[in-house]
């Protein structure tokens, strides 16, 4: 069945205004996306009050709450609030809290690469990619290593109606290709310059490197909007198209969802807690902090097969 292309610009435009409910209230943290939760305690949430963090969260894709003091217990409570927990590729996670991932930068580490550090979303070579990322700071350096995120439901919206067309039935392949290749090089050159280098992997590479098929245009499970689904790390082709005709038009994507005006940056200060939606957002870690130590503590829920924005889209495809 082909594209309904009357179906095409059908969407609201998206705005970041406050989010204002009965038990939270939210200022944004720029014009793209992203909101701080006032004056809100993670540990004391009740389930009426989660049920508008929820709200909030698909409102402005990314949420932050500051001043919370989180077990690992508590984040992985707050966590499973939001459903089952995701699987992670890369670390085994905390002793005793194996679904807690810790995210850390040695003071003394002078790699060029860190964890996170390209424009992503997480783990999207899974058949179920992460549909909710949970990042807790636990020591943050006095300058430097901001998380910038980009909104790809923005992203989407300011294409042109005949480039959402020629996107609509498109599926991307996710791979770990790039990210394992780079976590080889750097054991190679400086098996001591990151903690990368000594992470053994959860899943089996040749699963990771083998990945998935996506719609490149997806549709929120919950909240029906259209977004763009693809990214610097782990895209690394469109189905039925050759490298060479591919990449020019990752490269655009990626540019395009990388702009600043899709975009807001957020300055972690200890104890502040991060939530984003992965299914709809880019986010990327700044590594300008050398001599510092950063440490930070991740769990992820468990997504949904991504769902094609439009019916002209195959069925997912999954290696296995």
């Amino acid at each position: 069945m082909g594209i309904n292309m009357d179906l095409i610009d059908q969407q609201q435009p998206y705005r970041n205004t406050p989010f204002q409910g009965q038990h939270i209230q939210t200022k944004p943290l720029a014009a793209a996306m992203g909101g701080e939760i006032l004056d809100t305690q993670i540990v004391d949430l009740t389930e009426n009050s989660f049920l508008e963090i929820e709200k909030a969260l698909h409102h402005h894709k990314m949420i932050f709450f500051r001043k919370q003091s989180l077990s690992l217990a508590d984040q992985e409570l707050f966590t499973l609030r939001f459903g089952e927990f995701g699987t992670d590729a890369y670390t085994k996670g905390m002793m005793g809290h194996p679904d807690v991932q810790p995210v850390i930068k040695e003071a003394t580490t002078k790699s060029k690469m860190i964890f996170g550090g390209g424009w992503h979303t997480d783990s999207p070579f899974l058949a179920q990619p992460p549909s909710v990322s949970i990042l807790n700071g636990v020591e943050i350096p006095p300058y430097g290593g901001d998380t910038i995120w980009y909104n790809s439901v923005l992203a989407y919206e300011s294409l042109s109606p005949t480039m959402k067309s020629i996107l609509s039935p498109l599926r991307v392949h996710m791979s770990a290709q790039n990210v394992i290749d780079s976590m080889k090089t750097l054991a190679q050159d400086s098996p001591s310059a990151s903690k990368m280098s000594d992470m053994e992997l959860e899943l089996d590479i040749q699963s990771m490197l083998d990945g998935s098929y996506h719609p490149l245009i997806r549709k929120h499970p919950d909240s029906g909007e259209i977004s763009l689904y693809c990214d610097a790390v782990y895209a690394v082709g469109l189905e039925g198209m050759t490298e060479r005709e591919s990449r020019p038009l990752l490269e655009f994507l990626v540019a395009h969802l990388t702009q600043e005006m899709f975009s807001c940056r957020l300055r972690w200060e200890p104890h502040t807690v991060a939530v984003w939606d992965n299914r709809i957002c880019l986010h990327r870690a700044f590594n300008d902090y050398d001599g510092y130590r950063r440490e930070m503590h991740r769990t992820t829920v468990k997504g949904e097969i991504p769902i094609a924005a439009f019916r002209g889209c195959n069925p997912q495809k999954v290696f296995t």
